[in-house]
Formats: structure tokens, C-alpha cells, sequence
């Protein structure tokens, strides 16, 4: 085991319900709770044949591979269910929510790679998530899940994004779907 590996187990799971700050419960909202209580479930088990019914239609994936977003409920599942394949010993280590917000904590690895890392969730009113942003460290981690994703599936997220043919319109920096 290298130095700073925490030992799956060894450290106690704090979710959401539990934290706080300066005293006060961090809640998230209920109908994002259900979906997270779902996403949790999904992962733990590995099995995301539900995935599309708690992601929006116009869900966007934000990965710390490539700068661009990747926009879409197809597109976000396919991202999603692939990295799921890639990642080893996957395990959300914390848990944070307030209102449509959540952050969870994981460690993972990618081969004998360790990566420490971040999924913020975003959710809509309805409770679906509408946007999954990934942070992970260390970069020789990031290169492995990319690469290992991209060996996966590179050619049906390339035309993923082709029928999407997200650019910027009129010098707005939000982000299109034409």
C-alpha cells in the first residue's frame, strides 16, 4: 500500500444528512435525495441500467480529462457507465448536499494507479441531475481513466458528440445544442 491510501473501511462514511457547518444540517433537497439515494445504489452495485430515468435530457458531464462539457442524457450515461468499467475499487469515502447541490468523495484506482477525486452533482426541480462534474487527482490518474475510457468507447462518444454539435452561439459562452 502506498502512503497516503486510505484502506477501504478504514474511515467512517459521513453522508449528508449528518454534516454541517457552524452547527446548522446541510439538507439536500428531497426530491434530490431520492435520485442520490438511486445514483448511490447504481454504484455501489455497478448496475446503471436506470441511469437514464435520474438523468435529465440535457444533462451535461464535465470531465477533468478535456475542457469541453459533454452534453446530453446519452451522452452523460455512456460517460458515466464507462468510467464505471474503468474505475477499480471505487468507493465514495464522504457525502455533501444543500438544497440542488451534492458532492461526493471517492478513491478509486485505474491498474496500480490511486486516484482521489470528486463527482458534484447538480439537480433540476424535478430531482434529476442536470449536471455531473468530475475532479480527480493525481493527473497520471486522470490520463489512465481517460485513456481507459477512451479505449472503451471513443468512437461512440466522438459520434455522440457529432449528433450533439455543441459550439458557442453569438459569443455567449452557454452552451447550445443545435
Amino acid at each position: 500500500m502506498s502512503i497516503g491510501t486510505i484502506p477501504p473501511g478504514s474511515r467512517p462514511t459521513t453522508s449528508f444528512e449528518d454534516a454541517a457547518v457552524d452547527g446548522h444540517a446541510l439538507a439536500l433537497n428531497p426530491v434530490a435525495r431520492t435520485t442520490l439515494a438511486k445514483w448511490l445504489a447504481m454504484v455501489a452495485k455497478r448496475h446503471f441500467r436506470d441511469l437514464p430515468s435520474i438523468i435529465a435530457v440535457d444533462a451535461v458531464y464535465h470531465s477533468p480529462v478535456e475542457w469541453h462539457p459533454y452534453p446530453g442524457r446519452d451522452l452523460v450515461c455512456l460517460l458515466v457507465r464507462t468510467a464505471a468499467g474503468v474505475f477499480e475499487a471505487f468507493e465514495y469515502q464522504r457525502e455533501f448536499g444543500r438544497g440542488d447541490d451534492a458532492m461526493l468523495e471517492f478513491s478509486a484506482h485505474v491498474g496500480d494507479i490511486e486516484l482521489k477525486g470528486v463527482h458534484i452533482l447538480r439537480f433540476n426541480g424535478a430531482g434529476e441531475i442536470i449536471d455531473i462534474d468530475l475532479i480527480a487527482r493525481p493527473a497520471k490518474g486522470v490520463m489512465a481513466l481517460g485513456n481507459g475510457v477512451a479505449s472503451k468507447a471513443a468512437p461512440q462518444i466522438k459520434a455522440a458528440l457529432a449528433a450533439a454539435q455543441v459550439r458557442r452561439v453569438d459569443g455567449d459562452d452557454a452552451i447550445r445544442r443545435i
